[in-house]
Formats: structure tokens, C-alpha cells, sequence
């Protein structure tokens, strides 16, 4: 059962405003089936957006944020934990740490990194988390692309695709999810 969901997002809220769209009625989304929202720990760009709308309907939101960039991602009040790494590494291990199960939105090349550490992680049998990318407008892919020439080129294994499943909506999300209408999550993730 997914009772968090770790979500790695950019720091920017991109061209598009269907991103921004998809980030606030993603953390709504996860308040109401009482899914913890594990992310980033900043205020700004998809990152902020979500984390405000999951805590806007009464979500349980943890933010996981290093030193460095509190003052540049802006860490967001109001969260019911805020851990303070000391590097980008602390960081990425210390939300697995916190997440049954893990989504990409839009994002840049931390968003990315993120990602593929994830997925490295799972190839390597470090975890065996869910991931999924989830973004409108085709967004992923180009990624997805990528991946599928890795492995023709004989770079990858032939499930090098099947690491990060595309959703098509949060529709497809929620069916993964605990039932609706749960009391927000209190307790640790």
C-alpha cells in the first residue's frame, strides 16, 4: 500500500501552465487519499505549488532540502517535517527513505538526476519502488525515446523502459492509491 509518495519536480514552473496545473491537483489529489507527499522541501516553481496544495487540503506534506539551497529553493513553511541535509546525496537517500512508491513531474536536470538515480537504484536491486512519470503535453517523451534507443543500441536491458512507467493522468494515479476520502496521514511516513 502507498502511504507516501515521493515526487521530484522542478524548481521552475516551466512555459507551460498545464504543468503547474497538474502540480497543484497532484498534492490536492494526495491529501484526499491521505498520502503523504515527500518532495524537495522548497517553496518555488512545481515544487511549491504542489506542496501548498497538498497542505491547502489538509495533506501531510515532508520536505527534504540541503543547506545549500535553502535560501535559492526557498524552503516551504508549514510542512509537518523538514529535514536539512548536508549534501544533494543525503538528500536523494534520505526521501527514499520516507516513500513507498515515486513520481517525476516536469523538471530540469535535477529533476533528472533525481530520476535516474531512482532508477539506477531499482536496476541495482537497492529498492524495489514504483516509479512513474507523469506530465501533459508529451512531456516525457523524448525521455522515453532515449531509453528505448539505449537499449536497441545494446547499451540497456530490454526492460530498461519498464523502470519508470508512464500515467497518462492522475486518474490512473488515483487508482493506485489508497481509497478516497481517508483522513490526511499523521504519522511518520
Amino acid at each position: 500500500m502507498i502511504r507516501s509518495l515521493l515526487v521530484f519536480c522542478g524548481s521552475r514552473s516551466g512555459h507551460d501552465p498545464a504543468h503547474a496545473a497538474l502540480a497543484e491537483a497532484l498534492g490536492t489529489l494526495l491529501a484526499t487519499h491521505g498520502v503523504t507527499l515527500v518532495y524537495g522541501g522548497g517553496g518555488v516553481g512545481l515544487m511549491g505549488v504542489m506542496a501548498r496544495a497538498a497542505l491547502g487540503a489538509g495533506g501531510r506534506v515532508v520536505g527534504v532540502i540541503p543547506q545549500s539551497l535553502m535560501t535559492v529553493e526557498i524552503a516551504q513553511p508549514g510542512l509537518a517535517e523538514l529535514h536539512v541535509t548536508e549534501t544533494l546525496h543525503a538528500r536523494k537517500a534520505l526521501m527514499h527513505m520516507h516513500a513507498d512508491a515515486i513520481l517525476a513531474l516536469p523538471g530540469s536536470i535535477g529533476t533528472l538526476d533525481e530520476l535516474f538515480e531512482s532508477m539506477t537504484w531499482r536496476e541495482l536491486g537497492i529498492h524495489d519502488k514504483p516509479i512513474w512519470l507523469m506530465g501533459d503535453n508529451g512531456y516525457w517523451a523524448p525521455l522515453l525515446a532515449l531509453m528505448r534507443h539505449l537499449t536497441a543500441e545494446g547499451f540497456a536491458p530490454a526492460h530498461l523502459d519498464r523502470l519508470a512507467v508512464p500515467l497518462p493522468d492522475l486518474a490512473a494515479l488515483a487508482a493506485l492509491l489508497p481509497p478516497r476520502n481517508r483522513t490526511p496521514s499523521t504519522g511518520n511516513s
